[in-house]
């Protein structure tokens, strides 16, 4: 049954209720790892490692069910809403749980299921042994299906359900190793972080709601164009702050660098396909909103190319492996907020699409590296592992050419449309801070490549680097070979993926937008495709043509700039002093504010009130000839008063 129809980008996408076929069972590509979730952990003893097995067959299942459903919107494109039970029913506000599925969402589904069902696999070799490995999977499954509520979601408040729970399956995962403080310390610092970032998407449900009197995703995308720029204005900023924290975006960064403390599985899971990517999703799906301020969208971007420069220079100078893709998923998702800000919304979700692809693979390759060298993560102690690990260094190979963006490999094409589209689109500012990203992007993951894989050892005797078993090298060659041909999604900007997705963006062919400059296409891809290049020869003549196995003494990134880069700009130390010691004061000083002078108000009020009973009690005797004496003594009293007012 037709509903209605949705115009965006000029093509119209009908919105059909789905009660059969394909799509009427996509509300078990939720259900399935819930369950998942709940039977490990009752099985978990009974089973003992063989547990694993109900998890990554959930995960299977899942995969094969979104890829069923996507492959049915693909062949018959429109919206599909699936009618479940109303949650929530109070006067002019009606919530249920209705499943949305379009053309995002099937992207969506495809990149959490596909590389959520690869980590798990690779979890099998990576955490054996474990004390607890039966939980790490169910927090697995719990974690998938945390992030598919959020993608199947058909109004904010459903979304916004499996966007607490993503928060909640990040937290038990980052700190999953919790008898280690600073582990435990970064789970916490995740949760509060985003925690503030929510507090944030609240106000915006709020605003919504007063403003288009319902929360359904397709109520807003339809009513959208009435907005005024004003209440679109807030309203974007208000999502902006949600999704910011989620995707790590300043001012909101801090908490992914630390992530990477849980098990290396659950940073490839984070990073790569399921909740940074959530921030980006909403601004995508709420795009037609976007449309409506182009302020707000500017103020979007310019943020997007802030994050992406500041991370890939604090990246230039860490020596964790782990640590060093971290920033460098932060500096790939400011480039993700770029393609949101100048109003490329597909170029962001193609970049979405090919970093899951080579971010997956560069993070489970960072972990077999440590599988191999018994948990070290200093790239300084490493080198030579080339020929001791072909299959590692052949994947990392693709992925680190692909994020450094030289063609053919997919994060070229993603990353330089993105550029492209700022230039086109009049911002030449956000273009040049984009080159220079792109450049250091190269710099540093080139330079985490030849510290890693080529060179002399630079690790002792007590280390006997190996490959890793096959259920950890088979997901990075899957990985591998999705991150060399991915471009082909999209190769250039009217291709497959961009015309998929055309009907579910905002309508951005009437924003007024005009080029920066007179360059034409073919030099942006040149240029482009230079910086990749630029970056990795200045990478080469650093680390490769200079002698450093004296490690990083030898470091010929120097200058304040750098130190202040190995440092991170102090900026969690800023963050320490304004908000836990100088916060820390400000609410001692409240406690103090509020026991002492209001809780002191009211102890006082009732201390003088025990105090007058007390004292009036004492006159109550129960003897008449005291209250007789009492009254004659007022009356006497009385009449002097009496006789002094006629003198």
């Amino acid at each position: 049954m037709i509903l209605l129809a949705v115009e965006a980008s000029g093509v119209a996408n009908e919105v059909v209720s789905a009660t059969s076929g394909v799509i009427s069972l996509a509300w078990l590509i939720v259900v399935l790892p819930l369950l998942g979730f709940v039977a490990v952990l009752l099985a978990n003893r009974a089973l003992g490692d063989a547990v694993a097995n109900i998890a990554i067959a959930v995960a299977g299942l899942t995969f094969a069910l979104s890829a069923a459903v996507a492959i049915t919107v693909i062949v018959d494109p429109a919206t599909y809403i699936v009618p479940m039970p109303t949650w929530i029913d109070i006067g002019p506000l009606t919530v249920t749980f209705d499943i949305f599925v379009d053309q995002l969402t099937a992207v969506m589904l495809l990149v959490v299921t596909g590389v959520g069902f690869l980590i798990h696999i690779y979890s099998v070799g990576y955490m054996h042994g474990d004390s607890r490995y039966g939980r790490f999977f169910a927090y697995l499954n719990l974690f998938l299906a945390s992030m598919l509520i959020l993608v199947l979601g058909s109004n904010l408040l459903t979304l916004f359900l499996g966007w607490e729970l993503v928060g909640l399956s990040s937290y038990l995962l980052i700190g999953f190793w919790f008898e280690k403080p600073e582990y435990a310390s970064a789970a916490k610092k995740a949760f509060i972080t985003n925690r503030v970032g929510d507090v944030s998407f609240m106000i915006a449900m709020f605003l919504a709601f007063a403003t288009f009197g319902t929360l359904d995703l397709l109520g807003l995308i339809e009513n959208a164009p009435a907005l005024a720029s004003g209440t679109a204005f807030v309203l974007v900023l208000l999502l902006l702050g949600g999704a910011a924290a989620k995707s790590a975006q300043i001012p909101l960064y801090v908490w992914l660098p630390d992530a990477m403390a849980g098990p290396t599985p659950v940073s490839a899971l984070i990073h790569a396909a399921t909740m940074v990517t959530a921030g980006v999703y909403l601004t995508v799906r709420l795009s037609p909103i976007l449309v409506m301020s182009l302020d707000a969208m500017t103020i979007i971007a310019w943020i997007g190319a802030s994050t992406a420069l500041l991370a890939a220079i604090i990246a230039v100078r860490q020596d964790d492996i782990k640590k060093i893709l971290a920033y460098s998923t932060v500096s790939q998702l400011g480039f993700m907020f770029i393609g949101v800000g100048v109003g490329a919304f597909r170029e962001g979700i193609f970049h979405l699409v090919t970093h899951a692809f080579f971010k997956g693979l560069l993070f489970l390759a960072a972990g077999s590296v440590m599988h191999a060298m018994a948990n070290r993560t200093d790239a300084w102690g490493m080198g030579g592992l080339r020929k001791l690990m072909p299959i590692t260094f052949w994947t990392s190979f693709i992925g680190w050419l692909a994020i450094s963006g030289i063609p053919p490999f997919s994060g070229f094409f993603s990353k330089d449309q993105i550029l492209t589209e700022a230039y086109f689109h009049g911002f030449l500012g956000i273009w040049i801070v984009g080159l220079i990203a792109a450049v250091l992007t190269a710099f540093y993951m080139s330079r985490w490549f030849f510290l890693i894989f080529l060179g002399e050892p630079r690790f002792g005797d007590d280390v006997h680097p190996h490959e890793s078993p096959p259920t950890m090298t088979i997901p990075l060659i899957v990985l591998g070979f999705l991150a060399l041909v991915g471009g082909a999604l999209n190769p250039v900007h009217s291709g497959p993926l961009f015309n998929f997705l055309a009907p579910v963006v905002g309508p951005i062919d009437d924003l007024g937008f005009t080029p920066a400059g007179p360059l034409p296409e073919i030099a942006l891809i040149a240029i482009a495709a230079g910086a990749g290049v630029f970056g990795i020869a200045l990478a080469y003549l650093a680390y490769v043509r200079r002698d450093v196995s004296q490690g990083r003494m030898v470091e010929p990134i120097r200058g304040p700039i750098a130190e202040l880069a190995e440092r991170k700009f102090f900026v969690d130390e800023l963050y320490e002093t304004i908000f836990v010691r100088v916060g820390g004061r400000f609410a001692q000083a409240l406690v103090w504010f509020d026991t002492r002078v209001i809780d002191g108000a009211v102890n006082a009020a009732g201390a003088v009130s025990i105090a007058t009973g007390s004292a009036s009690r004492r006159t109550q005797s129960g003897l008449v000839r005291g209250y007789v004496g009492v009254m004659i003594l007022g009356a006497l009293v009385l009449v002097a008063f009496l006789l002094w007012q006629v003198r």
